[in-house]
C-alpha cells in the first residue's frame, strides 16, 4: 500500500470517527426506557432519537468560495511557492443539531489536512478557522478560532478535525439559516 493510499485511508478513518461523535450529539435522554426511535434497544440504555428530531431542520454547513485553502509562507516570502512552510486544506464539513424549546444548538466540524511545504519545520501551527451562522442579512454567530495542530513529518500530510461546539440560536420559523466554515486570513475586525 502506497503512502498516499495510507494517508487517504487514515483521513477517512479520522473523519468517520468525528462524524460518529457528531451524530451521537443528536440524541436525547429517554427517561431510562432503553429504547431509541422505532422501539430498537439503545446501546447505552439512556438515549433515543425521537421522530421529531429526525425530521427537524439542521442547517447545512458550506465552505465559502476561497476559504478552503490556507498557505503559510516564510517571513518575507508571501506568494512565493518556494517559500511555503505548509499548505492546509479543509476537505469535509459536517454538523449535528440538538433541540430545546425555541432553541437549536449546533456542533460544526471540519476535517482537513496539512501538507508540508519546501520550508517546512516541525512544530505546532496555528490556522485561523472561522465559523459564521447567518439568517438573511443578520449574523447570528461569528467566531474566529486560532486552531493549533502539531505537525512533525516532513514527508506526509497531517490530518486534523476541528470542532466548534454549542452554537445556539433561536429555532427559525423558516429554513433560512446558513452556516459557513473556512479559513479567515483577516482582517479580523470585520464579520
Amino acid at each position: 500500500m502506497g503512502k498516499a493510499s495510507y494517508n487517504r485511508s487514515a483521513f477517512h478513518q479520522v473523519f468517520a470517527m468525528a462524524l460518529l461523535l457528531a451524530v451521537a450529539g443528536c440524541t436525547t435522554k429517554d427517561g431510562g426506557s432503553g429504547t431509541v426511535a422505532g422501539g430498537l434497544p439503545s446501546t447505552s440504555g439512556e438515549q433515543k432519537v425521537s421522530q421529531s428530531e429526525l425530521r427537524a431542520y439542521c442547517p447545512n454547513v458550506t465552505l465559502r468560495e476561497g476559504t478552503a485553502f490556507f498557505n503559510t509562507y516564510e517571513k518575507g516570502g508571501e506568494k512565493d511557492n518556494a517559500r511555503i512552510v505548509y499548505q492546509a486544506a479543509i476537505t469535509d464539513v459536517t454538523r449535528a443539531c440538538q433541540y430545546a424549546p425555541g432553541t437549536t444548538t449546533m456542533d460544526v466540524a471540519a476535517a482537513g489536512k496539512i501538507v508540508p511545504g519546501p520550508q517546512f519545520k516541525a512544530g505546532t501551527i496555528t490556522m485561523p478557522i472561522r465559523v459564521v451562522v447567518t439568517q438573511g442579512d443578520s449574523v447570528l454567530y461569528s467566531k474566529l478560532h486560532k486552531y493549533q495542530v502539531s505537525v512533525s513529518d516532513p514527508a506526509s500530510a497531517t490530518q486534523f478535525v476541528f470542532n466548534d461546539k454549542g452554537i445556539s440560536f433561536p429555532t427559525p420559523a423558516v429554513k433560512d439559516i446558513q452556516v459557513f466554515v473556512g479559513y479567515d486570513e483577516g482582517p479580523y475586525n470585520t464579520k
